[in-house]
């Protein structure tokens, strides 16, 4: 059982949302810093392994940190997530090889993953989906906050101080959010099971799967051919362990990815492989849009962060605009559908750049993609958060941040391979500038694909009515709707089998 907002539920929101932000600047302002991290520690081969490590350890724990979540305390979880984050920062700065801050990167990660499966579960247990879009402007605001911040932060950063402050930066913001959360968040009690269970075979079994599919994209046409065994291999033992992975979680008393979430409505897949393809988008862009606008355009560091700001403006625009839209009306599908088809058109316009492209109308092209992102991301999060009960909440965001995450690095895995591919180490002056544009334009193609797929996703979305929405009709049914709000939602409004 859970109770109406607090009236002070803007606040808590803020100390929670600071910690969300940790995670969201800190791969902007490693987007940004790695041309110097790479100058001062080398390992070019090894650039998409320093997001990929991050990644793909975040992808692991996230599950894990929701689980404990709704086992234990979300609170106290929330906060361990966040402190092991400032300890892995602070290890990262530190780091003398591209091998020790790839090794520290995955720690981050771990803690990474609570960081976004504790942070999308505080609010979805703090505000219910139809009121959501009153608060969507501060999530956005943040949202928009890291991404354009991270980019800024990470070029003034790495131009002034060095790129080891691009980690540092993350110790008195996270000290700040440790604090608040710790003296403003109180959540309505939580129920406890007598003898809780940690899905420990489930848990490694996904570990194994996830790093079997992430390693295949990573070194698939690099550093082993698309056909040889060990990518065969790797393949196979993702199909199998995903196989696997169901059949234990189907059978074990708490399952660390209850089916009943993905099986519940067809909302939620839809809106995880939404949340995937934004992943896809929103990691590749971070790490290689730097990169093509230092190399090829010549901008420096801190002024490729300003350049992203055609981006990132245009997320926070799209987010509160749709917010509003969807607490006024209750009408949400629109969105998805127009930002995943910007998503595509943007995502093909940037395929087009190459040494000659302006810094004017590849502005142009990320304001595209900029709003696509802000129509989609929040929209899939909450088309996702109100197709579950209140009692998975932890396991389900877990679940989205785990697809969404998951995508990201499986998808900067397999740009990191076209990249290398297109970009010989030989390769100096005017026809690297040239090798880097092509890198680009292969990475893009392949994300206007993913794009498109998505566009057919959103499509596919049944519209229902948000939970938490005011009633209708006589005042007694408005009374009888606003009571519900507090109660765990079962089965959504007006819903038949066809629309699950």
């Amino acid at each position: 059982m859970t109770t109406p907002p607090p009236k002070n539920v803007r606040w808590t929101l803020l100390g929670v949302m600071l910690a969300m932000l940790l995670g969201m600047l800190d791969n902007n302002v490693v987007g940004t810093a790695m041309p110097t991290i790479v100058r001062d520690l080398g390992g070019l081969e090894h650039i998409s392994w320093v997001v990929t490590a991050y990644t793909l350890a975040t992808a692991v724990s996230t599950p894990v940190w929701g689980k404990l979540g709704d086992l234990y305390s979300r609170k106290h979880v929330f906060l361990a997530s966040v402190a092991l984050f400032l300890l892995a920062s602070l290890f990262a700065g530190a780091a003398h090889s591209m091998a020790q801050l790839i090794e520290f990167r995955a720690l981050q990660g771990i803690g990474a993953g609570g960081l976004a499966a504790g942070a999308f579960a505080l609010i979805g247990i703090l505000v219910p989906p139809r009121e959501r879009g009153r608060y969507q402007g501060m999530t956005a605001s943040v949202m928009a906050l890291g991404v354009v911040g991270g980019p800024l932060v990470g070029g003034l950063v790495t131009g002034h101080l060095g790129w080891r402050w691009a980690f540092y930066v993350n110790l008195p913001l996270g000290i700040v959010a440790l604090v608040w959360v710790q003296l403003m968040l109180r959540l309505p009690a939580q129920p406890r099971k007598a003898r809780p269970r940690i899905d420990w075979a489930g848990t490694a079994v996904l570990a194994a799967t996830i790093g079997a599919a992430v390693l295949a994209a990573t070194w698939a046409g690099t550093t082993y051919a698309w056909t040889s065994w060990r990518i065969l291999a790797l393949g196979a033992v993702a199909v199998l362990g995903t196989a696997v992975f169901v059949a234990v979680e189907r059978r074990v008393a708490e399952p660390l990815l209850p089916p009943r979430v993905f099986t519940g409505h067809r909302n939620f897949p839809l809106g995880i492989g939404l949340l995937a393809a934004t992943g896809v988008v929103m990691f590749g862009s971070a790490l290689y849009l730097p990169l093509f606008q230092q190399t090829v355009q010549g901008a420096t560091a801190t002024s490729s962060g300003l350049l992203l700001l055609p981006l990132m403006i245009p997320v926070v625009i799209a987010s509160n605009i749709a917010g509003k839209v969807m607490s006024r009306t209750g009408r949400y599908k629109v969105f998805p559908v127009l930002g995943t088809l910007l998503l595509t058109i943007g995502t093909v316009a940037l395929a087009t750049m190459d040494t000659g492209t302006s810094r004017q109308v590849a502005g142009c092209w990320m304001a595209l993609v900029g709003l696509g992102l802000g129509f989609t991301l929040q929209m899939a999060t909450t088309l996702a958060q109100n197709s579950v009960e209140l009692r998975d909440m932890g396991a389900a965001m877990a679940a989205t941040n785990l697809f969404r995450t998951l995508g990201g690095s499986v998808g900067v895995a397999v740009f990191g391979s076209l990249f290398t591919r297109a970009v010989p180490g030989t390769a100096k002056g005017e026809a690297y500038r040239h090798a880097v544009a092509a890198g680009t334009r292969h990475i893009y193609l392949t994300t206007a694909a993913v794009c498109a797929v998505a566009f057919v996703l959103a499509l596919l979305v049944r519209e229902v009515p948000l939970r938490g929405g005011p009633g209708t009709g006589n005042k007694n049914a408005g009374n009888k709707n606003r009571a519900q709000t507090t109660q765990p939602v079962t089965r959504l409004a007006t819903e038949s089998p066809a629309d699950r």
